[in-house]
Order: C-alpha cells, then structure tokens, then sequence
C-alpha cells in the first residue's frame, strides 16, 4: 500500500483545465532556500526573490501541490513508522509552515505482487499525467513485444487475444476486471451482483450472473479457461503463462 499526501487550500480540490478541452499539465516547483534573512529589507528582497511554481499556463493559477510518497506497510514498519504516523506528520508540517492550507490524503491500493515502484503505483493511481503519459507508451510497447497470448489492458479497458481486440461490452470488462484484481480467489455471484451494478439499478438474478460470465467466456475464444467456474460457488480468475496484465494499481484509491 502506497500513500499519497496533497495540500491544498480548498479539500478536496480537483485539478482541471483551464479551457474547455486544454490538456493537464505538469507543474515544477524550485526549491526553497534552507535559511532566509531574518531583517525587513532582506526578507523583501527574499520576497521578491523567491522561487515561484514554473509552466504554469496562463489564465490559471497554482492552488496547492501534490507530493507523492511512494512506501507500503512493510517498509514504514522496518523504518519505525506506519502511514498513518508519516500522515500526520505531514500534516502536523504543512500546518505550522502554512496554518491557512487545507490537506487531503489518499492511500494508493495495488493487488498483492502487483510489483513496481512505490512511488509509480501512487502516480498512476492518483492519475498524474505524466505517468499516465508514460504507461501508454509502455503498454504499446509491450503489445507490440507481445503479439501472441491474451492482453489485458485494465488501464486502456480492452482486451487482446492474439494482437486482436477482444469486442468485450462495458459490463463483460467489468466483470474481467473484478475478477483479474482479485486473482486466485473465488467469488460468489452476490458479491458479483453488489459490486457491479449500481442501488438505482435492477439487481440481475444470479443466474442473469452466468449468461454474462458465458458470454464473456465466449469472446475469450480458447484462453476461456483464465475464468474458472467453482462449481456452487462462483468464479475465478487464473492467470496462465500466457496471460498479460497491463496495470498499475487500482484506479480508485481509498481516502485516508
């Protein structure tokens, strides 16, 4: 598990562009000076001097930052701490050097043994542009290195098998992906029908849950196997040699 911690004078703040269809943007900010002057006429100059957010495009205005910190549980317990304390000590520190500032936290899911940078699974799962940027190229890459086998590419919601798009609808990818993120164990159709179809809707039957884990079995052609049936139980996703997995981590983080 992996933290994301983002001060910001209104909580929660979404970042959007300015214009109607403009893209995101990255932003740097320089370094702060470890000592300023302490006088009046050095710390004007130390105003006028100060290091101020670059590529800030105009019509917009910086509104506070994200930091991404990139550890799991594992590691803060070998360092003496736990996320939760390295929250609040942010906090405590964005508190005393800005009092007016409002924080927002996140923590950054992944499956177990989903592998990668820590700090790489929080941007991709915060949705930072420029990891986002990156994982699509890397994933063409990787299709391209991998024509054969299936692909399932959770970030770009399709599916491959053999290097030719899969046809899956919305709710058979949904069902895949339910399934591939919590590989290895078996879900009953109850959890199926409360975590894919919304209150407002019209609960399926479990048997509805079949006719669409059969259609969906059905467009996996010959790999229909990666999806099990535990016969009076329900389903189950096995990964074989040749399955791919294109993720990063789980796109909705939970709120700290």
């Amino acid at each position: 598990m992996s933290l994301a911690f983002a001060p910001a004078r209104t909580a929660p703040v979404r970042t959007a562009p300015a214009q109607p269809g403009a893209p995101l943007r990255s932003v740097s900010i320089s370094p702060r000076p470890a000592s300023t002057p302490t006088t009046d006429a050095a710390t004007e100059a130390a105003r006028s001097d100060a290091p101020r957010v670059r590529a800030v495009p105009e019509g917009t205005e910086a509104r506070g930052f994200v930091l991404y910190v990139g550890i799991d549980e594992t590691k803060a317990a070998e360092d003496g701490t736990t996320l939760h304390r390295i929250v609040e000590a942010l906090r405590a520190l964005t508190a005393e050097v800005a009092p007016s500032a409002e924080t927002y936290a996140a923590v950054a899911l992944a499956p177990e043994g989903a592998g990668g940078r820590d700090v790489d699974v929080v941007r991709l799962a915060l949705q930072d542009p420029a990891a986002l940027a990156k994982q699509r190229r890397d994933s063409n890459d990787d299709t391209d290195r991998h024509p054969n086998g299936v692909i399932i590419d959770i970030s770009r919601k399709r599916v491959l098998l053999d290097g030719e798009a899969a046809g899956l609808t919305y709710k058979e990818f949904e069902l895949l992906q339910f399934l591939v993120l919590r590989e290895g164990r078996t879900i009953d159709r109850q959890e199926l029908i409360e975590n894919l179809w919304d209150a407002d809707d019209e609960a399926p039957s479990e048997r509805t849950i079949d006719v669409h884990v059969r259609r969906l079995r059905s467009k996996l052609a010959h790999y229909q196997d990666i999806v099990r049936t535990v016969r009076g139980i329900g389903y189950r996703f096995d990964r074989h040699a040749d399955v791919s997995i294109r993720q990063a981590s789980t796109p909705s983080p939970d709120l700290y």
